[in-house]
């Protein structure tokens, strides 16, 4: 009888260990879509930039204010990759993307940050915005580094989005000349609030 009681209660304990796994594993924080965060597309010379202009694109990004620069590999050093954009071209930019993503969710943006060493100010600013609100002003200081420590920082923002779609948008807000705030690595999860924190 106690025999019977012990497997009896075993088997109960594996059931709640299983249940346990299931919900651990359930619904885990998945990418929105590839979009090219890593600013990879279209390929940059070695060393050189293309600075692009209002209206034009980046890949599958438009820039839709200023200018931006599209830095290729061995410019600078990417925080992931080999590219980055550096959101003050000749004057102050902004980038911007529109993709699909479920609706009524919570959203997590995160993205390496840093700055155009090359000259003053050595405090880079800019804003990230979804669907044109501001979710979070950022800021970088340059002092100290260099194109081969551009010392980038991870960020995260967490929003809840009722609509099927994302305009996701990077803007500098640093004084309008060649030297502004660069992003690179950016990434759009869909996920539970429990696990999309920032």
């Amino acid at each position: 009888m106690r025999g019977e009681l012990r497997r009896r209660v075993a088997r109960a304990l594996a059931g709640v260990a299983a249940a346990a796994l299931v919900v651990a594993t359930a619904a885990p924080a998945s990418a929105v879509q590839a979009f090219d965060g890593d600013f990879e597309t279209p390929v940059v010379a070695p060393g050189r930039l293309v600075t692009y202009s209002t209206g034009q694109h980046a890949g599958p990004w438009t820039v839709v204010g200023g200018t931006v620069d599209q830095l290729g590999a061995g410019y600078w050093q990417a925080a992931r990759g080999v590219q980055s954009i550096d959101l003050n071209g000749v004057t102050s930019g902004a980038i911007e993307q529109t993709f699909s993503s479920p609706p009524l969710a919570v959203h997590r943006v995160s993205f390496s940050l840093a700055g155009n060493p090359g000259d003053a100010p050595s405090v880079k600013t800019g804003q990230l915005l979804v669907n044109g609100v501001v979710m979070r002003d950022f800021s970088f200081d340059t002092t100290g580094r260099s194109r081969t420590d551009m010392g980038y920082v991870r960020l995260h923002t967490v929003f809840f989005s009722t609509s099927t779609s994302i305009t996701l948008r990077f803007a500098s807000t640093s004084p309008s000349n060649a030297w502004g705030p660069v992003v690179d690595d950016v990434e759009v999860e869909s996920c539970p609030l429990a696990l999309c924190s920032a």
